[in-house]
């Protein structure tokens, strides 16, 4: 099971949010020394969010990627205001390896489909839920669209991979929602890489049983309720 610990970003610094509250914020400082740290402890991924982006839809963190990837040499996920083909285009070009896409395939389903063609095996399906229901525009808005029924379509259209996001466990230390991360993977199909709530090993080891693709790691790993070096080695 691959880990991606998380380094979420709000006007420049590395911060985490409970439940994606943004008035519920705790800043960790600079997110290039958090991706240096991470990599020093074995990542061989990282999970970047831009969250000014994804709550104004105006992407903002292109050149720290890019200072990371100059400091780092280590495979970036990243997500958060990708709501155009030129977001990503950019995104990916300050380097990073694969872009999650949410919002955009939701609100604008022609652009996610050109997005799937024009960037192939570089799309990871955002699949963020409340409910069991699909929420976009940075968890601000829950439709009427199954997580299900959404990650269906998503491998339709030859996207293989998804991050899929409890909202209620984001942030909150509660345990991460094993059972949903699993039905998800087995129903649609899609390599699930598990979010929010993870706060244990326990709660990794219950992933890694259970055949799920990856977990990314949050506050836990900021906190110290996980040894990030210790997690990678025991998820290999």
């Amino acid at each position: 099971m691959i880990l991606f610990p998380a380094i979420d970003i709000l006007d420049g610094r590395a911060v985490r949010l409970l439940k994606g509250d943004k008035s519920k914020v705790t800043d960790y400082g600079d997110p290039v020394a958090f991706a240096e740290k991470w990599a020093e402890a074995g990542a061989e991924w990282l999970h970047i969010v831009d969250l000014s982006g994804a709550f104004s839809g105006k992407s903002g963190i292109d050149d720290v990627i890019s200072e990371i990837k100059k400091r780092v040499k280590i495979n970036i996920q990243s997500g958060g205001g990708l709501r155009r083909i030129t977001d990503i285009r950019r995104r990916l070009d300050a380097g990073a390896d694969r872009a999650v896409i949410g919002t955009m395939a939701v609100c604008d389903p022609d652009e996610f489909a050109l997005a799937t063609f024009t960037f192939p095996e570089k799309i990871v399906a955002g699949i963020d839920a409340r409910g069991g229901m699909l929420a976009v525009k940075g968890w601000t808005q829950t439709t009427d669209v199954s997580a299900v029924t959404f990650g269906k379509r998503c491998m339709h259209m030859g996207i293989r991979c998804a991050l899929f996001t409890d909202i209620s466990k984001d942030g909150a230390m509660e345990g991460v929602n094993v059972c949903e991360s699993v039905r998800l993977q087995k129903e649609t199909g899609l390599s699930v890489i598990a979010s929010g709530g993870v706060s244990s090993m326990k709660d990794l080891e219950n992933l890694k049983e259970s055949g799920v693709y990856g977990a990314v790691l949050g506050k836990a790993i900021y906190d110290g309720a996980i040894d990030l070096k210790k997690a990678v080695k025991k998820c290999k």
